[in-house]
């Protein structure tokens, strides 16, 4: 227990720890609200899958600019204006909604917005972990990060089904922007990590960041474990409000309940990584989630008991976040403090890669039925799963 919180005795990654906690309330309020208000406009699953994806474009084409920017540039001050940007872009649409002005193409380009944004918060974010704690904390405070992401995706969305529901889109959307202030405000407690690096020609900076992970083979393998992830079990979210009116017949809170099983999951998987030490088998670890994940939506294909839905979720949530904090902390651990952000940055593309099993998984939604593509999907993630496990023995001995 003691192993499992001891990074928040350091009080600069505990200011950044509660920020975080305000920003993806915000973030997890958002998926929902987001996805539910696409889906009450278009009523159209292809739409849910584009606009929920909106953020990828930016994300594939500026993440590892953002890297090597965080590898330049104070790291807080990367963090904040990124958190305040979210707030800007949350009040915009409120403002749309309140004066009924909203339309997809708003959706479209605040999802392209943000995804500008996370490509230089996230590597930020990531990166200034290792400056703020010592080495045998890294996994704990990655976790910890991890959990408290967690933690507000069990939380927040069922609160924000309930706000969606009895007070509108337009208010969700405040809230949304109040608590991306906050984590503003929060994040200003950390000290400014400034990466004491010699100074390059940008360019220069990026080629050398691919050169590393293309020589630093665990690395590379860590990534490609992320990249699965990204092409098939993070879709899996998009088309939940999808799954929700066609084979549930339920309602916006019941998509938050959902949301909240997954972080109910989420938060044990994440706690349970942050207790591990460099003495557990970890690699095998990752592996499990993998295959736990791949189930998991398989099993949700054949499912059309909303009751049987939540117990998935739970599941679900165990297996994606364990894998998320588990990957990040040794691909973190794997990598030289000068090249932190750039592989960062790489990692953070993972999440622009998205659209690529999103959109096909839409499409097959569409023609076949969500249950077919969720299905589909996950059969796809345990191949993936038992390929780097039987071709690689690097992943195996971490």
């Amino acid at each position: 227990m003691y192993r499992t919180f001891s990074s928040l005795s350091v009080p600069a990654y505990r200011n950044l720890w509660l920020g975080l906690l305000f920003l993806m309330a915000g973030i997890s309020i958002q998926i929902l609200a987001r996805g539910y208000l696409t889906w009450d406009l278009s009523k159209s699953p292809v739409a849910v899958v584009l606009v929920g994806s909106g953020f990828a474009p930016p994300i594939l084409l500026f993440s590892i600019f953002g890297g090597a920017v965080a590898d330049r540039l104070s790291l807080r001050k990367i963090i904040q204006y990124g958190q305040l940007g979210v707030a800007l872009i949350a009040l915009f649409i409120g403002f749309s909604i309140a004066f009924e002005s909203i339309t997809i193409y708003h959706l479209v380009v605040s999802s392209l917005l943000q995804g500008t944004i996370w490509a230089f918060l996230m590597p930020a974010r990531q990166a200034i972990i290792p400056e703020l704690v010592d080495d045998e904390h890294i996994t704990n405070a990655t976790a910890l990060n991890a959990s408290g992401m967690s933690l507000m995706s069990f939380l927040a969305p069922g609160i924000g089904g309930l706000v969606y529901g009895y007070f509108g889109a337009a208010v969700t959307y405040y809230i949304i922007a109040a608590f991306a202030f906050i984590a503003f405000l929060m994040t200003g407690f950390v000290p400014s990590v400034r990466k004491k690096i010699p100074k390059k020609n940008f360019y220069k900076d990026i080629k050398e960041g691919f050169g590393y992970v293309a020589k630093n083979r665990t690395v590379l393998y860590l990534l490609v474990v992320a990249l699965s992830t990204a092409l098939l079990s993070m879709p899996y979210r998009t088309l939940l409000p999808v799954q929700i009116e066609e084979v549930f017949n339920k309602e916006v809170e019941a998509l938050g309940l959902l949301l909240s099983a997954i972080g109910v999951g989420a938060l044990i998987g994440t706690l349970f990584i942050a207790g591990l030490s460099k003495k557990d088998k970890r690699g095998w670890i990752l592996i499990f989630t993998s295959i736990l994940s791949g189930f998991t939506i398989m099993i949700s294909g054949l499912n059309s008991s909303y009751l049987l839905a939540i117990v998935l979720m739970l599941f679900l949530g165990l297996g994606d976040s364990g894998r998320r904090a588990l990957n990040i902390s040794l691909i973190l651990e794997n990598t030289d403090d000068e090249y932190r952000g750039r592989v960062m940055g790489l990692y953070t593309i993972n999440f622009g890669l998205i659209p690529l099993g999103a959109i096909p998984l839409g499409f097959i939604a569409d023609i076949l039925g969500i249950q077919q593509a969720y299905f589909f999907a996950g059969l796809l993630l345990i191949i993936f799963a038992l390929g780097y496990t039987i071709f690689t023995s690097r992943i195996r001995k971490l």
